[in-house]
């Protein structure tokens, strides 16, 4: 196959060539050393936008010029939206009955009864809630007593 045949088959495919990967692959990088910076500073608001803001756009990345989304008809771009708005919708309707054990009309009781459990469990190992040690070296020998 000869280069000119490589190139439209895909070797520079959409117009584009290595040195343009080579970009966005560095944007990439970048935006991958601020993510994990970011959270190191210890401020809440900004540990949300480094974490949540530059993992969305890298995801936009990825999905348009790796993807090749940006060929792509409008059509395509309309889909993944409201792919994205119905997964962020289903998020928000789910989270408070997944993450809360009690609600204005309802009480889960068995998330309740299992974590009284997990914390009579815990007190009966040896160790406490304002333990920094996970119960190594507090606990009675299961043996008798030697």
């Amino acid at each position: 196959m000869s280069d000119t045949n490589h190139a439209a088959a895909g070797g520079a495919a959409h117009g584009h060539d290595e040195k343009y990967y080579i970009k966005i692959w560095g944007i990439l990088c970048v935006l991958l050393v601020v993510s994990i910076l970011g959270p190191e500073l210890g401020n809440f608001y900004v540990m949300l936008v480094t974490a949540f803001g530059i993992a969305f756009v890298k995801a936009y990345l990825v999905a348009k010029h790796f993807m090749h989304l940006d060929t792509e008809k409008p059509v395509v771009w309309y889909m993944l939206t409201c792919c994205l708005a119905f997964m962020v919708l289903f998020f928000a309707a789910v989270s408070p009955d997944v993450m809360n054990h009690e609600g204005r009309r309802w009480v889960n009781v068995s998330a309740i009864r299992e974590t009284e459990r997990a914390l009579e469990a815990a007190k009966a190992a040896g160790q406490h809630e304002g333990s920094t040690e996970h119960g190594g070296g507090e606990a009675a020998p299961a043996g008798g007593g030697h």
